[in-house]
């Protein structure tokens, strides 16, 4: 897993969902400072019916809305002895 999803996920204090992304605002894809940093989702796609899209932007709003909060990793403390580790297939450095 890369270094900056690791750190986007332990501010949001959550794993990313799929449709999520990390951005470098920079573009320095080595520059993994918090700050450098965006949160984006994949938008709906086009030609979405006037209710879904209300009901979507809903979601999202409810989904994004505490964003800039950071809280613990309690739901992800158990994922492979590292609290921001969200996907078994993605275990880590393997031991030399």
């Amino acid at each position: 897993m890369f270094e900056y999803i690791l750190v986007m996920e332990e501010s949001v204090g959550r794993c990313l969902i799929e449709g999520e992304t990390v951005d470098h605002r920079n573009g320095v894809r080595s520059d993994n400072r918090i700050r450098n940093l965006e949160l984006w989702t994949r938008p709906q796609p086009t030609g979405i019916r006037v209710q879904d899209a209300i009901e979507w932007a809903r979601h999202i709003i409810e989904l994004y809305d505490n964003c800039e909060v950071i809280s613990s990793p309690t739901t992800t403390e158990a994922n492979l002895g590292n609290p921001w580790r969200c996907w078994e297939s993605n275990p880590g450095p393997s031991a030399s």
